[in-house]
């Protein structure tokens, strides 16, 4: 059991040694990191009280689940009040569709009376012209063609009042139009107010966007909430990575897609596979000053390494982010892993 014990500590101070950022291979390098994962806030779009929530923190959640309902008691009623307004106005589009087809009717009489009345005044200019002739053979008296001119003024003076009945006809028309647009509009308003709080209704009823779980319930039933305000915290365990840090000379070698090879201080017997996703382009925390070539390889910067949704999605159920350990990237594409860090590869 001595011999057995000392193999045990002999083998984890060799692992340990050889996995250290001090006794790695040459074109490999390590840094302590964290996993994390992009939170979303589920959150009100408009202002309400929660009727309900679905789910509780710790529980997995699929992209499109119903999460929470929001108490919709007002939007309901608003709708109502839409749509009575969407059903007068309706009402008043046909009534000024009527008003139109009743002013286009006048129109057309006001323009018959015109014509009328430039028939008359015709006669009448013709009556005056012949009576103007025969008045001075004493056929026709002086009165007769008095009593022709003036029924000539009368029926030109008939023809003026006619074309201004005609104008205010077409003066007519042109509101009736205008109240045939205006009720269109008041429609298009109402079908408008109809949408918008139909989508009120829809966002009342929150989903979650990703699959992920539940990692806060920030709000709970009865609460009023002003609008943005959040509801639940998600986690989205398909962005799930870890981010560690380098430092210059390590850094400036690590590309975009590299290997990495994790290790979780909760699980240190399994290796997770990961791919180099981000390096940053400035450093992370720097010494107090930057002076020396020795000083400015203090310098660290912060690398991110994504693990592939693929294998997320066949242990979702253990994935955890706040888990501590260590990151193992290579530098060089063509360095060997240590063997410690193959054979206990989680595939």
């Amino acid at each position: 059991m001595i011999a057995a014990i000392a193999i045990l500590a002999g083998g984890g101070y060799y692992a340990w040694k050889t996995l250290s950022p001090g006794g790695l291979p040459e074109g490999i390098a390590g840094g302590n990191g964290r996993i994390e994962a992009t939170e979303i806030d589920i959150s009100t779009r408009t202002a309400g009280r929660i009727r309900e929530i679905l789910v509780g923190e710790g529980d997995f959640v699929e992209a499109g689940q119903v999460l929470a309902r929001m108490d919709t008691a007002q939007l309901e009623a608003d709708r109502r009040q839409a749509e009575a307004q969407l059903r007068r106005a309706v009402i008043g589009v046909d009534t000024a569709r009527s008003l139109l087809t009743q002013r286009e009717a006048e129109h057309r009489a006001a323009i018959a009376v015109v014509a009328q009345r430039r028939a008359e005044l015709d006669a009448a200019d013709k009556r005056l012209a012949r009576s103007e002739q025969l008045v001075t053979s004493n056929v026709v008296s002086r009165q007769a063609l008095d009593d022709n001119r003036a029924a000539a003024e009368g029926a030109k003076a008939a023809v003026g009042a006619a074309q201004a009945q005609l104008a205010a006809s077409e003066a007519a028309i042109g509101a009736a139009r205008a109240q045939v647009v205006d009720a269109e509009a008041a429609v298009d308003a109402s079908h408008a107010a109809i949408e918008r709080i139909r989508a009120d209704l829809d966002d009342s009823v929150l989903t979650s966007p990703r699959d992920g779980r539940v990692q806060y319930r920030v709000a709970q039933p009865g609460e009023v909430l002003s609008a943005g305000g959040r509801v639940l915290n998600l986690v989205d365990l398909g962005d799930v990575y870890m981010t560690f840090f380098l430092p210059t000379a390590e850094a400036g070698l690590v590309a975009v897609g590299a290997d990495v090879r994790l290790v979780l201080d909760a699980a240190p017997q399994y290796i997770i596979p990961a791919k180099v996703s981000f390096v940053a382009d400035v450093a992370q925390f720097t010494p107090k000053t930057v002076e020396t070539a020795e000083e400015r390889q203090k310098l660290m910067f912060r690398v991110r390494a994504q693990i592939a949704p693929d294998l997320l999605r066949r242990y979702i159920q253990y994935v955890k982010t706040g888990l501590p350990g260590m990151a193992y990237v290579r530098l060089n594409p063509d360095a060997e892993w240590p063997a410690s860090m193959t054979g206990r590869l989680v595939q």
